[in-house]
């Protein structure tokens, strides 16, 4: 990805992180107290092309909250294609009005329960997400072709004589 979108989708990130709505503001105190064990929900984490309001890595979940704009067909539009782009890199994706967040949080909270668990009656099992930071791991092997990127080493065999 290239540097300059890199740092315009972090860029937008933040600034989704500091400008917080109100059913986010909510949803995220309730998500902080739900149980996924090795894991955490982060919020406006960007992904692709895309800043989802919230995330579980390790699961591959992604919740959406949705303010009116989102009714409109343009707004579907979007959605969907973002939705379909996310299901593509193994995302699952649920959404909820902010309305349901301030009449029906009980029932956001069991819908991403079940989704993270299987069913409402499931234990919460450890997630497991592996975090990746600068330097944590090793950079990736170089691609071919090689030629003319690399010096080739050549291995001095020892001379056997009799």
């Amino acid at each position: 990805m290239p540097g300059d979108l890199k740092r315009f989708r972090i860029a937008t990130a933040r600034r989704l992180r500091h400008n917080v709505t109100d059913a986010e503001r909510r949803l995220r105190l309730e998500l902080r107290r739900l149980p996924t064990y090795g894991t955490h929900f982060r919020r406006q984490a960007p992904i692709g092309p895309y800043v989802v309001d919230f995330a579980c890595m390790a699961a591959h979940l992604v919740i959406e909250l949705d303010g009116s704009q989102h009714a409109e067909a343009d707004g579907v539009r979007k959605d969907e294609a973002r939705t379909r782009w996310l299901a593509q890199e193994g995302y699952k994706v649920i959404r909820f009005w902010n309305n349901d967040i301030s009449e029906n949080l009980e029932g956001v909270l069991q819908a991403i329960y079940v989704a993270l668990y299987g069913g409402p009656e499931s234990e919460a099992v450890p997630l497991k997400h592996e975090r990746h930071r600068a330097g944590s791991h090793p950079a990736p092997a170089p691609t071919l072709p090689l030629e003319g990127r690399v010096k080739k080493r050549v291995k001095e065999v020892p001379c056997l004589t009799s």
